[in-house]
């Protein structure tokens, strides 16, 4: 047993009593973090503009402070890219993290001083939380391997800018950088692919026991070795015995995964966000992700029923119900107000307060009112998925196809990329639309009363989503293909690629 396995315990320890307290009085020090963001904020040009001074209720802070997207703080980030300091934060953030929206293009998200340590300390205390339940500790000694983007670093108006990983990768703790993987210099290059290639290079032989990373680029990162060694994961790498992720719902790439691995192993799932990191995996045999409520994030939560509305029902945690599907807005020490994630999520407990990521507010299909969310996808998917075992999915997407070629009824379109595709095709869609019409009323009713016909399934050839992201610039890192659209320009495409 090495010295870091033998210290995480007793740290272990100290974060889950403190865990323990906060979670004791979550209502109490949600309203604490409200009312002290409020008040650090009150001189900020954000503050003044939103009459911070009069803010002393949550009733007062619903009626000053908007719901606001990115665009909406815009102008603000602006200011500060331009070089001014006091805008939405104390001072200037300390970083910008760069990344990519779907309507407003690139997003300067301002990490701040005080922020900083709910992404970094977050991150620790996940892996600290399993190391307390487990009492496993040993894969600490061994080397792990962090697949992220590139920590190289830009000025943008003297305000320190990259990617979210690569910023979090500059705060590795040194007891933990010795046997952190790949090198510096191996995670500076921006391309995936020749990224990739060095990672393999630096990472086989080595005593690898934790992967961090997104499922679908750890897939590829294992098929890469696969193909090179000819062995399962776990004969190239005996120690590996955890697996932590983010990002994207694990359920599709669990079967691939663990087959390429060979065995199972535990998995701790994060829900790290740039606007903060927000909730871990806190129980290995346990529904739902901790959120965290003590960490400079003041929460909010509109019903999806009702977020499209003028003035939409903004709820504090005390008034959650578990089963609801709420979007997620958080106020935060880095300056963000009443920001909308685009996050959707059900609490699943409040005692502590537990949840699932359920989707994207604006990821949904409703061209014809049906109003159909990416947690209803992904359950149709596992119940087809459990009825033809031998099926593995590596990645796929649906949209309407409003104007079918063949002059018939509209229907819902799902292209899939399968690693082992079901004997029986036909069976499988069947399967896939019965629980999607058990799931979803609307889509029910439109099926019924012969305003759209059921589902088809297109099977796209080995590599479709990889290309696809290649072709767009957004191969590796943290980019993911959205499960559901309302339009079909992501399906036209994967279309397109996949006759070429």
């Amino acid at each position: 047993m090495g010295i870091r396995s033998i210290l995480s315990r007793p740290l272990a320890r100290y974060i889950i009593r403190q865990q323990q307290e906060w979670i004791a009085r979550s209502v109490e020090v949600q309203e604490k973090w409200r009312a002290e963001l409020v008040k650090k904020a009150v001189g900020t040009q954000f503050g003044k503009d939103h009459f911070f001074k009069d803010i002393h209720s949550y009733a007062d802070f619903k009626q000053a402070v908007p719901v606001n997207d990115y665009e909406d703080l815009k102008p603000y980030v602006e200011k500060i890219k331009s070089g001014e300091s006091d805008i939405l934060w104390p001072g200037k953030p300390l970083y910008f993290a760069k990344t990519s929206g779907t309507t407003s293009g690139t997003k300067y998200i301002p990490i701040s001083k005080d922020s900083i340590s709910n992404h970094i300390d977050s991150a620790r205390n996940a892996i600290l939380t399993y190391v307390n339940e487990t009492q496993k500790a040993d894969f600490l000694d061994n080397k792990l391997i962090f697949l992220s983007g590139s920590p190289i670093l830009t000025d943008t108006g003297g305000v320190l800018t990259g990617r979210l990983s690569g910023i979090s990768n500059h705060h590795v703790p040194s007891y933990l950088r010795s046997n952190q993987l790949p090198s510096y210099e191996t995670n500076c290059i921006e391309d995936w692919e020749t990224k990739l290639d060095k990672i393999i290079d630096e990472t086989l032989g080595q005593r690898m026991s934790l992967i961090s990373g997104i499922p679908p680029w750890v897939q590829m990162y294992f098929d890469r070795i696969i193909e090179r060694t000819g062995k399962k994961i776990k004969d190239v790498f005996p120690d590996f015995s955890l697996f932590i992720y983010g990002g994207v719902n694990f359920e599709p790439y669990r079967a691939k995964l663990f087959e390429s691995i060979g065995k199972r192993i535990d998995s701790i799932e994060l829900y790290p966000a740039s606007e903060g990191f927000l909730a871990y995996q806190d129980k290995q045999n346990e529904e739902g992700l901790l959120l965290l409520l003590d960490t400079g994030i003041f929460f909010e939560f509109i019903p999806v029923e009702n977020y499209f509305d003028e003035n939409p029902r903004r709820l504090s945690i005390g008034e959650v119900e578990v089963g609801k599907n709420y979007a997620v807005i958080v106020n935060n020490n880095a300056g963000l107000w009443g920001y909308s994630l685009g996050d959707t999520v059900k609490f699943v407990s409040t005692d502590p307060y537990k949840v699932l990521v359920t989707g994207r507010i604006k990821h949904f299909i409703s061209a014809f009112g049906e109003h159909v969310i990416g947690e209803e996808i992904e359950k149709a998917l596992k119940y087809a998925l459990e009825r033809h075992p031998e099926t593995e999915v590596v990645e796929l997407t649906v949209a309407p196809m409003v104007n079918s070629k063949d002059g018939g009824l509209p229907y819902h379109e799902w292209l899939v990329e399968f690693a082992t595709r079901p004997h029986d095709m036909e069976q499988f869609a069947n399967d896939l639309d019965r629980r999607l019409i058990e799931l979803n009323i609307y889509y029910k009713d439109l099926i019924t009363g012969s305003i759209l016909r059921r589902l088809e399934l297109v099977p796209l050839r080995k590599n479709s989503f990889i290309d696809y992201m290649r072709a767009n610039g957004k191969l590796g890192g943290q980019n993911k293909v959205p499960r559901l659209s309302n339009d079909r320009k992501i399906a036209d495409e994967l279309t397109r690629l996949n006759h070429n």
